[in-house]
């Protein structure tokens, strides 16, 4: 919708600003509209964000991780794409930086996107709630597109938490806090924990790591898995770890991870063997993967955009796998109990089942290692 009216509007001759939260949304609406106004394109220009039309119509791009964008120019309309999922300065940015822009042609501004929560601090909730607001909401869900098949809708429905769904569908801005995504029952087969599988295609491994050990810090975790591509379970969490170590100490750790990935490609059968492990690439785990490279043992960055979406946004991406019952805990996974922290449990329910949205204080260790596994090995191409 956005590309069609700026295109539009420029082909007539008028400026348009195109703002959005970041590079990657930005850069795909630009690439389809460099496509669509070819024929009358008099400069474009990606690494300026910039297209400019032979009618004399002008379309800036800018992100929103500029608190200036927008800032210098005058447009006819704007377009701010996944307005959301802009950060928390959206509201100065906003009034001092876009609605300025307008003034000059006494310019109009459409916000879109799919909501993000409920939360009161977030500038596209508040424009779409306050009722003293300058804006006109229009409410779109996926139900009322004729082009979507009524049973695919209803597949949808069914594969996803009511939430999610609710959100992401419906298009209903939707209360997080306190929400569970993860049900322990989703993760078990008739209540039970499977077997260690026999047979799988891959098996590998996601390490979260921490800085400083001490009670009052996350700590190191660890979390195993078995990848079914094309039978079976597509994803079983074989073992799990989590404890406290200095980052120092961590090069000495990191040996008992591969030797244990070794093991459990033997003891699943594993047809492609061990992957190896995916690090996330800041703090101590960038010492792990320079280690890891060394001594010739596969181990990868986590891509940078799932890290950039942070927990709840992960949670929230991965969520639908885990409800279909794609991914299942095996019995040693399930069984297994440490002393972590002063208390005796099994952390890795405890932190992935108990996982709130909204709650914060959260021990996060083990939660992090489950939503990146998940992405990396059932999301698309993209890992998510």
């Amino acid at each position: 919708m956005a590309i069609a009216i700026a295109g539009t509007k420029a082909a007539h001759g008028q400026f348009m600003g195109i703002f959005a939260p970041d590079y990657k949304i930005m850069s795909e609406t630009y690439r389809e509209l460099e496509t669509a106004l070819a024929p009358i394109t008099a400069h474009s220009n990606k690494t300026e964000g910039l297209i400019r039309t032979i009618s004399g119509g002008r379309i800036d791009f800018w992100t929103l991780n500029n608190p200036k964008a927008g800032r210098s120019r005058k447009y006819h309309g704007v377009l701010i794409d996944e307005a959301a999922f802009a950060g928390d300065d959206m509201p100065d940015i906003w009034a001092k930086a876009i609605a300025p822009t307008l003034f000059d042609f006494r310019g109009w501004a459409w916000a879109l996107s799919t909501p993000n929560g409920s939360n009161p601090d977030n500038w596209f909730y508040q424009i779409c709630s306050d009722p003293e607001s300058d804006w006109k909401e229009y409410h779109a869900p996926s139900n009322t597109n004729p082009y979507l098949p009524e049973d695919e809708f209803e597949r949808i429905r069914q594969r996803n938490l009511p939430n999610v769904f609710r959100q992401e569908y419906l298009a209903e801005f939707v209360d997080w806090n306190g929400t569970a995504f993860f049900a322990e029952g989703s993760m078990l087969v008739d209540g039970q924990a499977v077997d260690m599988p026999v047979k799988c295609d891959q098996v590998f491994a996601v390490i979260d790591t921490a800085l400083k050990d001490g009670v009052e810090h996350d700590g190191t975790a660890v979390t195993f898995y078995a990848r079914n591509l094309y039978y079976g379970i597509p994803l079983v969490v074989l073992d799990w770890d989590v404890l406290q170590i200095e980052g120092a100490l961590l090069e000495d750790w990191l040996p008992s991870v591969f030797k244990r990935l070794d093991d459990l490609a033997v003891m699943t059968g594993a047809r492609q063997g061990n992957l190896g492990a995916w690090i996330e690439d800041k703090a101590s785990g960038i010492v792990l993967l320079q280690q890891a490279t060394r001594r010739g043992w596969p181990a990868y960055p986590i891509d940078g955009a799932l890290v950039a979406m942070g927990k709840e946004g992960r949670a929230l991406s991965v969520s639908g796998y885990v409800h279909r019952g794609m991914v299942k805990l095996s019995k040693y996974a399930y069984d297994k109990t440490i002393n972590y922290k002063a208390q005796v449990r099994n952390h890795f329910l405890s932190q992935v089942c108990g996982y709130r949205m909204g709650v914060k204080g959260l021990p996060m260790d083990l939660f992090d290692t489950f939503t990146y596994g998940v992405a990396i090995s059932l999301g698309d191409t993209e890992g998510y």
